[in-house]
């Protein structure tokens, strides 16, 4: 008897469960949705899960299923996904009807305080807070402090690149501007001075290389509790190393101690203006935690993705040799006209260094997703549509003249281009984020010239990264300018 119990029992919830995911599963062909079939609660992650795909050919194969389709639907997980393709319904959303599509829904179900807690995991109103109480530190009056700063570090960097022997002048370029960017973050956000070039394991690069390591366990992880997120706020599954994570706490309320107990003040940084601004903000109280994790997700979103552009404009640039002869012209121009001085507003102004970084941008845009009602999310393919001929005339190509006014070929608009994303919810760090860029390529191509070596190989995407990262070392030869401007 008890064993027709248990098969019976067996039996009801085979079926529960075969109608539920049947039901989970037939979302898109009840409401006549043109959709990618899916593997239930894999899902159609399996190339990414195992590797196969890179995150960029992984959206623009979903992109491409119909080229007429305004928006096709999938399943990550066991959640539904709606991918806009069209730029004028993504505007509509995003910013016209921005209210009713407020939050992120990249990290609301994790465990890691630091992840849910800051801005790209807040939601509704403490994201509103969040963001105000941020939004000081990247206004036109602090970028051009941060440029201050950035310009010394710069510029130390370039010498150092500029005078490198002919036995070491062969450079991974994906691993020193790694540890460029590391320290920029370090000096611009956290108000430490480090040197990642001459101490190469100092603990804050190491620590933070490790925090923003995307492993085969991290993936089965994230994957999990998104497909259950209250099971995995059960077993308590966390996505961070935890004694990374306690190091970067431990350094941040240690800067917390010397700020509240003396009359210390030092460079503008992020962590002192979020201090200076908690207690003026009224609505909601910001603590210790609140910025431990606003610190950790701009590095983490600050020195991967800005290190792997500069790598992808540098590729470009040797590849392309016009391009770095009109940028070190347009370099040289301002650097004579200024006797040197190469202030914030100079270098803003430089429209061939802009243009290509922008064209870097669409080619090398990540993809962003925002929560819709009752669970359901939105995708906005931004590296397909960068990629999309349907509006941008041999999209493969690298043509910086896309982004000049005098290009009579240019058909870029604004509704085709957002690699920051659009409304609200763009990144509010990318004002830093594109001078940093800025900054470095002047001061290196003012003093160097990059050139191809043996090491030299295209780019492609890797497989093992959720973000859009070059698979393997990307290697130059540097080489000292002698036509350089020269103050003297």
């Amino acid at each position: 008897m008890e064993y027709w119990s248990i098969s019976v029992l067996s039996i009801v919830i085979s079926v529960l469960v075969t109608y539920y995911l049947f039901r989970k599963f037939n979302f898109f062909k009840r409401h006549g949705i043109i959709h990618i079939p899916s593997i239930p609660i894999l899902s159609v992650m399996v190339p990414i899960i195992f590797r196969r795909m890179s995150f960029a050919n992984f959206t623009r194969k979903i992109y491409n299923l119909n080229r007429d389709a305004k928006y096709i639907g999938f399943y990550a997980t066991m959640k539904p996904v709606i991918m806009l393709r069209d730029p004028e319904v993504i505007k509509d959303i995003i910013v016209k009807n921005f209210d009713s599509f407020t939050n992120n829904s990249v990290f609301v179900d994790t465990n890691d305080y630091v992840l849910s807690q800051n801005l790209f995991g807040l939601q509704n109103t403490k994201w509103r807070h969040v963001k105000k109480l941020l939004s000081p530190f990247f206004t036109s009056s602090k970028m051009k402090t941060m440029f201050s700063l950035m310009s010394k570090h710069a510029t130390d960097f370039a010498e150092l690149m500029s005078t490198l022997p002919a036995d070491k002048s062969d450079v991974n370029m994906k691993d020193i501007f790694g540890r460029y960017t590391n320290d920029v973050i370090a000096l611009c956000i956290y108000g430490m001075k480090i040197d990642s070039i001459r101490d190469p394991k100092n603990k804050f690069y190491v620590c933070g290389k490790d925090i923003t390591r995307v492993s085969v366990i991290l993936i089965i992880k994230y994957i999990f509790i998104r497909a259950f997120p209250k099971l995995g706020r059960i077993l308590n599954i966390k996505l961070l190393n935890n004694q990374k994570i306690k190091y970067f706490e431990s350094r941040i309320k240690n800067k917390i101690v010397i700020r509240d107990d003396a009359e210390h003040i030092s460079h503008l940084n992020m962590i002192q203006l979020m201090l200076d601004n908690r207690d003026k903000e009224g609505q909601i109280q910001v603590d210790v935690d609140d910025i431990v994790a606003q610190a950790y997700a701009f590095y983490f979103a600050g020195s991967e993705t800005s290190s792997s552009v500069m790598s992808f404009i540098t590729y470009q640039i040797v590849t392309n040799p016009s391009v770095q002869v009109k940028l070190r012209q347009e370099i040289d121009e301002l650097l004579n006209e200024s006797d040197g001085d190469a202030t914030y507003e100079a270098v803003n102004k430089l429209k061939y260094l802009d243009a290509v970084i922008k064209e870097a941008l669409r080619l090398f845009s990540q993809s962003k997703s925002f929560t819709i009602n009752k669970g359901m999310i939105i995708w906005i393919p931004l590296y397909a549509i960068h990629h999309d001929e349907k509006y941008y005339d041999n999209p493969e190509e690298f043509r910086p003249e896309r982004f000049l006014n005098n290009d009579q070929d240019n058909n870029c608009r604004p509704s085709f281009y957002f690699p920051f994303g659009l409304g609200s919810r763009m990144c509010i760090g990318r004002r830093f984020s594109l001078l940093m860029i800025k900054v470095v390529l002047f001061h290196l191509l003012a003093r160097c010239e990059l050139k191809q070596c043996a090491k030299t190989s295209s780019i492609k995407f890797s497989e093992k990264n959720l973000l859009m990262m070059p698979k393997d070392d990307f290697w130059l030869n540097i080489q000292h300018r002698n036509d350089k401007y020269d103050r003297d």
